[in-house]
């Protein structure tokens, strides 16, 4: 639980920083405006105050150029927000790829079946979890792929996705946990993933198998 709460809480961290991010690039713009416009007035009262005037023949010296504002980190700023939209498919058909035992099983090609039987036997420790109950879609989809992407970055193999059983949905249908294995599916560090031991969380949870770093 604990992981899952730092996970989301990175995930809001974030959002503020992009927010910050967009507010301070904001307030330079508008500061660059400000003062092109007031050295426009300043130009044009110069150019009034002391009327026509001819230039003075070139020296041919070097006019140096104005110093540009600060730059600002716009591609890290774009990067960071794709991130966040990485598209993951509602609509993606994910029933023809998932095995027809009853705990809805998943393997890339090229992973053997023992693959999947050993996750299903807890062959591999769960190093981290996240708890998507009472998250909006949207918010799930984008809790899980910072979690997965974390998960990546720290060296994990074996995960545990806790998306509940639809008690509480209408009409008691499961959406979130249909929701979640089409994501899975379509991330490319997913390899294998099953229905969690009934000690694990039983059809309320997912245990997926993440890709070896190399």
């Amino acid at each position: 639980m604990g992981s899952s709460l730092k996970d989301f809480a990175d995930l809001k961290s974030l959002r503020k920083e992009l927010k910050a991010q967009d507010e301070a690039r904001r307030a330079a713009e508008a500061e660059r405006e400000r003062r092109d416009k007031e050295a426009k007035l300043e130009a044009d009262l110069f150019r009034r105050s002391i009327g026509d005037v001819a230039p003075l023949p070139s020296a041919g010296k070097a006019v140096a150029a104005a110093p540009r504002p600060l730059p600002i980190a716009r591609q890290h700023l774009a990067d960071e927000q794709a991130a966040l939209r990485e598209s993951l498919s509602d609509e993606f058909n994910v029933e023809s790829l998932l095995d027809t035992d009853e705990a809805l099983s998943f393997a890339r090609n090229g992973i053997g079946p023992d693959i999947v039987r050993k996750l299903r036997r807890g062959h591999w420790v769960i190093q981290g979890q996240l708890d998507l109950h009472g998250l909006r879609t949207d918010e799930a989809r984008e809790a899980l792929v910072l979690f997965l992407r974390n998960a990546a970055k720290r060296g994990l193999r074996c995960v545990r996705i806790i998306h509940g059983k639809g008690l509480g949905s209408v009409n008691k249908e499961p959406v979130l946990k249909n929701k979640v294995r089409r994501w899975l599916v379509q991330k490319d560090e997913v390899i294998a993933f099953c229905q969690a031991r009934a000690a694990d969380g039983g059809s309320g949870a997912l245990v997926v198998l993440l890709k070896a770093q190399s």
